[in-house]
């Protein structure tokens, strides 16, 4: 299963198949990611930066990203 979740940032991806359950993403940004919550994933409680240095981290390449391309700077 794959799931997406967006801001007007970034979109981030993540593969269920993929995961091996490290627990990277929720030691690096316990306030975004919580397996015991639906949605687990709540995009809105970290920066882009933040998310995008976390991201590159998972060390089985289930979580990704993309910037979406109307990001205004």
């Amino acid at each position: 299963m794959k799931m997406q979740y967006k801001n007007e940032n970034i979109t981030i991806h993540w593969h269920q198949s993929q995961c091996i359950h490290a627990g990277v993403c929720v030691k690096s940004l316990p306030n975004v990611y919580n397996p015991k919550e639906q949605p687990w994933v709540k995009i809105e409680n970290a920066s882009s930066e933040e998310l995008t240095a976390q991201i590159d981290k998972c060390p089985s390449g289930a979580l990704s990203y993309t910037l979406n391309k109307n990001k205004d700077k």
